[in-house]
């Protein structure tokens, strides 16, 4: 996959441009990753720094080890980056506006994997129309994050 390719963080507060190559997407199970993401794992995929423009807004930061910075949005909190190289990012796949072809390739620290991760498919999937309970609540639903793509027209007045 090659950019341009946008993402960003649910309030819109902070976008992000790729016009390059995405690198290697990978699932980090360490525990450093499950307490950033607030999630079983960390999703990830690595970008050359001269492909990444900052288009909106600026990412705080969080130096979470002796080698790593952590990248989020001060504003909502969406997990954005993870930072160990000056010419290599990794950006959270999950920020990006369609993270549908971003693919893992390879999970890393399995070892530190929570143990039941990976019963997860195994796990009674519950679809939206699959309840008219769960479809009239989600029909009911206004949503106020950003529309998965660049706009003049945010945020809404």
């Amino acid at each position: 996959m090659t950019g341009p390719i946008t993402g960003g963080c649910q309030c819109g507060a902070v976008r992000f441009r790729v016009d390059g190559a995405l690198g290697r997407a990978s699932i980090c199970h360490c525990r450093m990753c499950q307490k950033a993401f607030g999630a079983f794992y960390g999703p990830l995929v690595s970008v050359r720094l001269a492909e990444l423009t900052w288009t909106r807004g600026e990412r705080a930061t969080f130096q979470s080890s002796n080698k790593v910075r952590r990248g989020f949005c001060r504003d909502c909190g969406t997990p954005l980056t993870f930072e160990c190289s000056d010419e290599v990012i990794d950006l959270a796949i999950g920020a990006f506006d369609d993270p549908s072809p971003i693919k893992p390739q390879v999970q890393l620290a399995t070892d530190r994997a929570l143990p039941w991760v990976h019963e997860i498919p195994d796990v009674r999937r519950i679809e939206v129309g699959g309840s008219q309970t769960l479809s009239e609540h989600h029909g009911s639903i206004v949503s106020y994050q950003h529309p998965d793509h660049d706009t003049a027209e945010w945020p809404p007045r």
